[in-house]
């Protein structure tokens, strides 16, 4: 029986988790949430009909799930470090799973936007102690193919979500897409109870701090709602956001510091593992965005491709995602995080690279063959990092620190979405008309992942100061 995992039971008398039960319920987990996160974006035209309401109305259905998680990550990590991370994501599989039950009931657009933010709660717990319970239940020596798993599971279920609710939609309509959760959902939680570690905190156990919980979560909304419904754009409204965002997260950084219990520790920011890996995690997320921002208008108005070839050209990103993640586990596993994370960078330097140099008249399989590298390469990155960043943390901080690495990556997906957006509108000049609009966009293309690649490299530089400063050193 793996080292990390009790003997002969657990302290109320429940006998120890099979590790491969425990990984199946994580992975299913992790599933879940991902999918949920990109399968109510294809019926957005179906409930703009179902409740004769506009787009702007409707697109409240995808950024309340967004927003809800984007704000609750670090907290939720936190609640499970001190009160138990398998009891709470028993409760976030739950909140998860009935909340997909009222978004399919659903009569009123806003009932189904305020159950999509219940769902999104719960999908926040379900995807912060996944990671957290992934180092509870899995010995050291094997955590790299773990961390691999869980993100082969979290690109299958972003790429499924489109795919499966465009089948859903069209052969049983949009409240499907959210009732498919429910069968899902209570195995889920059937295996979990039955299956996931519960660690009993040693010692007295810190209150909890709503108040620096508050801030962050204020800042987090504000900064959300700036870049997604407002798109970055530099108008009033979205000035006012930022402003409070800044402000927000001035306050926040100033009550933590003088929290006797805060929400998570000053210092872990400045250990060169935690503190580099949460900066590369969310410059590696806005790259990886890119590609599903760029991609559709590149393939589309440069490659003159059909909606249908589109869709299969896009599946290419997050196919090779999943099919790397396993066997990248294994390298981390045998080679260190460090040096997968190195490699991983590299790969998405030179994915990006292709990108901004090779000309649209290089064809379809121009596109695919750096976008296969790049995506490959984030896959890689990414467990190794998650890799590195749990097992730097004391076992006591394990969820902050989960919640953590989701937050920088739900950053890196809205900035993703909305800076890079713009530096491709921008770029490509999407007035244009006829074949100066197709030389316009894949101009475009190159100019947005030129700025990519700066922006890799940038994470490079953090990954080799943080090899270097790494040893000896503690959170």
């Amino acid at each position: 029986m793996p080292p990390s995992m009790p003997d002969a039971g657990l302290a109320d008398g429940r006998q120890a988790p099979a590790l491969p039960w425990t990984l199946a319920c994580l992975s299913l987990v992790m599933l879940l949430s991902s999918q949920a996160t990109s399968i109510a974006n294809v019926g957005l035209p179906t409930l703009m009909r179902a409740f004769d309401a506009s787009f702007q109305a409707v697109q409240w259905v995808v950024l309340s799930y967004l927003l809800a998680v984007t704000t609750l990550v670090v907290s939720v990590g936190r609640l499970g470090d001190l009160f138990g991370r398998r009891r709470l994501m028993l409760a976030g599989i739950a909140v998860f799973t009935f909340a997909s039950l009222a978004c399919g009931a659903a009569t009123d657009l806003r009932v189904l936007i305020g159950a999509r933010a219940a769902q999104g709660a719960g999908a926040a717990v379900m995807m912060t102690l996944a990671i957290a319970l992934a180092g509870d239940a899995v010995p050291k020596e094997r955590i790299g193919r773990t961390m691999g798993l869980l993100g082969t599971m979290s690109a299958v279920g972003t790429a499924l979500g489109p795919s499966v609710g465009g089948l859903l939609v069209a052969a049983l309509g949009w409240r499907a897409i959210f009732l498919v959760n429910l069968p899902l959902g209570l195995l889920a939680f059937a295996l979990a109870s039955r299956h996931l570690p519960d660690p009993v905190a040693r010692g007295a156990r810190p209150s909890f701090d709503f108040g620096g919980s508050l801030l962050l979560a204020l800042a987090l909304a504000a900064y959300a709602l700036a870049m997604t419904v407002g798109r970055g754009d530099p108008g009033p409204v979205n000035a006012a956001l930022l402003c409070g965002a800044f402000l927000a997260a001035g306050l926040f950084v100033r009550v933590e510091a003088r929290s006797r219990h805060p929400l998570m520790r000053p210092a872990l920011l400045h250990h060169p593992v935690i503190g580099a890996g949460l900066a590369m995690s969310g410059l590696g997320t806005t790259v990886a965005m890119t590609t599903l921002v760029v991609g559709p208008f590149h393939l589309a108005g440069a490659l003159r491709l059909d909606p249908a070839e589109v869709g299969l050209v896009m599946s290419t990103g997050p196919l090779a995602a999943a099919l790397a993640g396993v066997p990248a586990g294994r390298a981390i596993d045998r080679f260190g995080a460090a040096r997968a994370t190195l490699a991983g960078l590299v790969a998405m330097a030179m994915g990006c690279l292709a990108l901004s140099i090779i000309p649209a008249s290089c064809g379809i399989w121009g596109y695919i063959a750096p976008l296969v590298v790049l995506t490959a390469g984030f896959a890689t990155f990414q467990a190794a990092n998650n890799t590195a960043v749990v097992n730097g943390v004391e076992a006591g901080e394990r969820g902050v620190v989960s919640g953590m690495l989701g937050l920088s990556r739900n950053l890196g997906l809205v900035t993703g979405a909305s800076a890079m957006g713009a530096v491709f509108s921008l770029t490509a000049s999407m007035g244009s008309t006829g074949s100066s609009r197709a030389e316009a966009i894949a101009s475009g293309t190159r100019s947005t992942f030129a700025v990519a690649v700066v922006l890799v490299i940038a994470a490079l530089m953090l990954a080799l100061r943080g090899a270097r400063a790494a040893p000896g050193r503690e959170p």
